[in-house]
């Protein structure tokens, strides 16, 4: 059977469009609220990204800092997250959802447990954002042994050479880092930028599905709309931050921002 995050490619692709994925921390601002969140986003959003909250992210900027010291601080563990994935699983179990996280909230989980608590809850993919290749390939293999894709990470600064075992190592989705910053920083490259350097890379192996992320926000979502699939999470994580501090509802809020996402890659 075709993994989930496969077949929401494969549907965005007849719509001719590129899939749109978000990024929400998990417990962001309550368990009930993030799973209130997933739901109300799954209408507009093919694929969710469910960021494990970590007390020291290093590849995030402030607004998933943010997001994820709120959900720290109202005492989400682990358990809790795969709680809420199993539950959003049960009201719609062909979402693919990719659980995205650091190494050592895996390794003191255990790797095992881990990922048979990813299978049992529903977890179609997994983002490691400080296990890169080729340290993570013997991880991967066990994640493709669960039917879990395995989700590399490229940057604008990884050789050609590199890439190329990378990409020929990697399952069927891989990540491009648009810049060298942490997330939701300011666009410092031109989108034109963006996509000569995504598309070399897309050249490598076509059947491979790469999104972009990092700085993707309303304004610029449109002019990458070539890529196979987008990636938004800081301007989701702002928008939560600002519907709390003026006491609106950010199911709401959140979910009318990934609709305008949505209708400009349309």
């Amino acid at each position: 059977m075709l993994n989930p995050i496969s077949q929401a490619f494969k549907k965005a692709k007849q719509e001719n469009r590129a899939a749109l994925l978000t990024y929400t921390v998990a417990g962001d601002s309550s368990k009930k609220q993030s799973l209130e969140i997933l739901k109300s986003i799954s209408t507009n959003a093919d694929i969710l990204e469910v960021g494990i909250p970590h007390n020291t992210p290093v590849a995030d900027g402030s607004q998933i800092q943010t997001s994820a010291y709120r959900a720290i601080k109202n005492g989400i563990k682990m358990n809790d997250i795969f709680k809420i994935i199993k539950d959003f699983k049960k009201l719609n179990k062909n979402k693919p959802i990719i659980l995205m996280g650091y190494f050592n909230m895996i390794l003191q989980y255990g790797e095992n447990n881990f990922l048979n608590k990813c299978n049992s809850s529903g977890v179609n993919g997994l983002i490691v954002v400080d296990l890169p290749w080729p340290e993570n390939k013997n991880f991967a293999k066990k994640c493709k042994k669960k039917f879990i894709y395995f989700i590399q990470l490229l940057s604008p600064t990884t050789t050609k050479q590199r890439l190329k075992k990378i990409i020929k190592d990697s399952h069927p989705m891989n990540y491009f880092i648009s810049m060298l910053s942490t997330t939701g920083g300011r666009l410092k490259v031109s989108p034109n930028n963006i996509l000569k350097n995504y598309n070399k890379i897309k050249k490598i192996d076509p059947k491979k599905e790469i999104v972009i992320g990092f700085g993707i926000t309303e304004k610029t979502i449109g002019k990458l709309k070539s890529a196979d699939g987008l990636v938004v999470g800081s301007a989701i994580c702002k928008e939560i931050s600002k519907s709390l501090k003026h006491r609106q509802n950010p199911v709401t809020n959140v979910s009318k921002l990934v609709k305008k996402l949505k209708n400009k890659i349309l």
